[in-house]
């Protein structure tokens, strides 16, 4: 059941897995950077790797890592590390960068985990997420979107004005078309008066067709950091018990 709106969610003041916070530089070729990671790592050994764009802000402003190690120590998730990605030259990297999803496949993914990982993302971040999953599956378990940035004409031309506007559009609508896709377990999740609400919810109903396990909320809040908070909630919790069952 869905958070009660004006509450904070439970996690918040549940005790927290032990475990320990590692930084490490890992180099990005194709994209011409080096990348300095933050990532959780619990005190019981474990294989299944959560990685989440804006990793920084993710855990600064919405308590990601907090809620890991809560949500483990209540049972409700299997132990998992935990890797915050920085955004760095964040529009161009995240408005569908075939050089940043090569990056991220390639070069990235392959330093902070030995398997498929679930990817996290919200707004641009949750954009580039499914981009990447899209051209380059094999490195998904699954996907946990918030507040997508799925922009399409019809719906958010007040968008239009950005740089990558049609690089965008263009790999939406290539989405949208598809006949089928390399479908993994994903969730969504968008305010209930967001400008991205209609373009999440073509979107949800368009993964679904192509196969996608996908379950889609909408929920209270806005397009910021506390309500894609307040939504990890059941909703990630119930995806990583989909992907990693016990």
């Amino acid at each position: 059941m869905e958070r009660s709106a004006g509450r904070e969610p439970d996690w918040l003041s549940l005790p927290a897995a032990a475990g320990r916070w590692d930084e490490t530089e890992l180099k990005a070729p194709r994209l011409g950077a080096a990348l300095t990671v933050r990532s959780w790592t619990p005190a019981q050994a474990t294989s299944r790797v959560l990685v989440a764009h804006d990793g920084p802000d993710y855990d600064g402003r919405a308590g990601l890592g907090r809620y890991v190690a809560a949500s483990i120590t209540a049972g409700r998730i299997p132990p998992c590390r935990l890797v915050l990605l920085p955004a760095g030259d964040r529009f161009e990297w995240y408005s569908a960068s075939p050089a940043y999803a090569r990056s991220l496949s390639g070069e990235i993914l392959p330093q902070v985990a030995d398997g498929p990982v679930v990817g996290v993302g919200a707004s641009l971040g949750a954009l580039a997420m499914l981009h990447c999953q899209r051209r380059h599956p094999e490195p998904f378990a699954g996907l946990f979107l918030q507040s997508g940035s799925f922009f399409q004409p019809r719906f958010d031309k007040q968008e239009s004005g950005f740089a990558r506007w049609l690089r965008i559009v263009r790999f939406t609508g290539r989405v949208l078309r598809a006949g089928d896709g390399p479908a993994v377990p994903a969730a969504m999740t968008c305010g209930r008066g967001e400008e991205n609400l209609a373009n999440n919810r073509s979107m949800a109903v368009a993964l679904r067709e192509q196969g996608y396990p996908l379950s889609f909320a909408e929920i209270e809040g806005g397009h910021d950091w506390p309500a894609w908070r307040d939504a990890f909630d059941p909703h990630l919790t119930s995806l990583l018990q989909r992907v990693w069952p016990r």
